[in-house]
């Protein structure tokens, strides 16, 4: 969808925030150096803020793409790429690949 793919990362402190104690599951720079390992990806940052609002205003990327979890308009810096002329991308979500869906399993209950 680019020439360059930027992966903003949640911090382990915004997923606390955002998720709840005992979260992440994998400490931000595991998460980190598995995303740095696919060759698609240019660079990593990682956020502490509990959206990357304030990361895609300074970055202001032509494409800003999140998962089949969300809706256009809910998506954090829509506003800013889109009045810089880019577009917002929704991209599905493979069933059952998810941290949410692993815990489902290891606690015995089928979540995909």
């Amino acid at each position: 969808m680019g020439d360059v793919l930027v992966v903003g990362l949640n911090s382990d402190e915004s997923v606390r925030r955002l998720k709840g104690e005992g979260r992440p599951f994998v400490p931000e720079m595991d998460r980190a150096e598995l995303l740095a390992a696919l060759e698609m990806v240019d660079y990593i940052t990682i956020f502490d803020e509990d959206t990357p609002a304030e990361l895609i205003s300074r970055l202001v990327p032509d494409v800003l793409v999140k998962g089949g979890d969300y809706r256009p308009n809910d998506v954090a810096g829509r506003e800013i790429v889109e009045s810089s002329g880019g577009k917002v991308a929704i991209v599905p979500l493979f069933e059952g690949r998810s941290t949410t869906s692993l815990i489902a399993r290891i606690k015995g209950r089928s979540k995909g």
